[in-house]
């Protein structure tokens, strides 16, 4: 779930890009000899950061609490609907009208609560963005720091969109970043 989160956050990159990006890369021969490539693994480093952790931690836990609740309502309106199927031939007109009225207000409620908190631009969205928004600047501040430093001209990310064929592990930038991120708050 953390990684979605991360992958939503950073935005979507279109396979086209990608090509148009590799094209470029790949385009002279000499040029790529004098290049320098890295890669992370940006999933790697916020499953092992601690406080990405502790913040998908608490992100779990309300989700949890919101799910359970989700869950409490559908069993509610279950109740209600399977009492209501059972004498709805009894019932007056006047009364099954009621009952239906409110099992309509119940499936509705239900599903504002889920796009409330699940939805689109829902709680939870907003909540990553809050949470994890400044742990994933902080990532891409040390990277960018790291790439300058050792002269990299592109870093990829394996986490996202990105598919590479093949990476020498070489360049891969991922335990120096986390490193990095680990002493960032001492």
């Amino acid at each position: 779930m953390l990684a979605h989160g991360i992958i939503a956050y950073m935005g979507e990159v279109t396979m086209k890009r990608v090509v148009v990006v590799l094209a470029l890369v790949c385009w002279s021969v000499p040029l790529v000899a004098q290049m320098k490539i890295g890669h992370i693994t940006s999933e790697t480093i916020m499953q092992n950061l601690p406080e990405a952790v502790d913040a998908q931690k608490s992100l779990d836990a309300m989700v949890a609490a919101w799910e359970a609740e989700l869950q409490k309502m559908q069993t509610d309106w279950k109740k209600k609907y399977d009492d209501y199927d059972k004498r709805k031939l009894i019932l007056t007109e006047q009364s099954r009208a009621e009952t239906e009225k409110e099992l309509r207000d119940l499936d509705q409620a239900i599903s504002d609560y889920r796009n409330r908190k699940f939805g689109q631009n829902g709680e939870l969205f907003q909540k990553q963005n809050e949470v994890m928004k400044p742990i994933q600047n902080k990532m891409f501040k040390v990277l960018e720091e790291i790439a300058k430093e050792d002269g990299y001209d592109y870093v990829f990310d394996r986490s996202g969109d990105i598919l590479l064929l093949y990476a020498t592990d070489k360049y891969d930038l991922t335990d120096k970043v986390l490193r990095r991120m680990q002493a960032f708050g001492k």
